[in-house]
């Protein structure tokens, strides 16, 4: 299957990637970073009722906000480099309306994986990576080749997408390590969740754009 070279036939991909760094963008040049991730950002706390919450988001809502701050350049960038990367290719075969709901998808399942590591926590989790994961777990179910010798090929393709799962949050956490300085706090379950979203919608979401072409 031949994709699409020029990154104008993935409209909602791109209008994701445009958004999210007009406001990175937006926060970095009025100095409101740690505002923008208190506000916006997902914290596990306010979801059983944090004492004194009177935050202008509601606790709903930021799951989805969350994947509008992110901690820095580095944070941004790799984030929009696979959002367009697997976005591309996704939306080419899902459609617009597929590559939305595995997005918005993601960045839920994200949160609920995260929520029960630590219900208290009052740090905010920010970034894309939660909904992003989730367009590599269908990325990787629907475009990986069968390098594993086994004989299943549906194992094969499952493994192969683990693989692929395990080292997108390894290097989340060198980006942590490397650039950010805050590698002991990513969210790793929140990696996890959207990534089992994905592969768990990536064939729904494939049935769902080809029965309605």
């Amino acid at each position: 299957m031949r994709l699409p070279q020029d990154l104008r036939a993935a409209p909602v991909t791109l209008g994701i990637a445009i958004l999210t760094a007009a406001a990175w963008l937006i926060a970095s040049l009025g100095g409101w970073q740690d505002v923008a991730a208190v506000a916006g950002g997902f914290i596990p706390a306010r979801v059983g009722g944090l004492e004194g919450d009177v935050l202008p988001v509601p606790v709903l809502l930021t799951p989805l906000t969350a994947t509008l701050v992110h901690s820095g350049f580095f944070h941004l960038f790799f984030n929009l480099l696979m959002l367009l990367l697997c976005g591309r290719a996704l939306e080419h075969v899902l459609g617009g309306r597929g590559i939305l709901i595995l997005y918005l998808v993601g960045a839920y399942a994200a949160a609920a994986a995260q929520y029960p590591v630590d219900p208290g926590e009052l740090a905010p989790m920010v970034g894309a990576s939660g909904a992003v994961s989730a367009l590599l777990g269908a990325y990787a179910l629907l475009f990986s080749q069968n390098k594993v010798k086994v004989a299943d090929p549906r194992l094969a393709t499952m493994l192969n997408a683990l693989w692929l799962g395990a080292a997108w949050i390894g290097f989340q956490l060198l980006i942590g390590f490397t650039f950010e300085g805050t590698a002991l706090r990513i969210a790793i379950a929140a990696h996890i969740g959207g990534f089992i979203a994905g592969l768990v919608l990536a064939k729904p979401l494939l049935l769902l754009k080809w029965r309605g072409a």
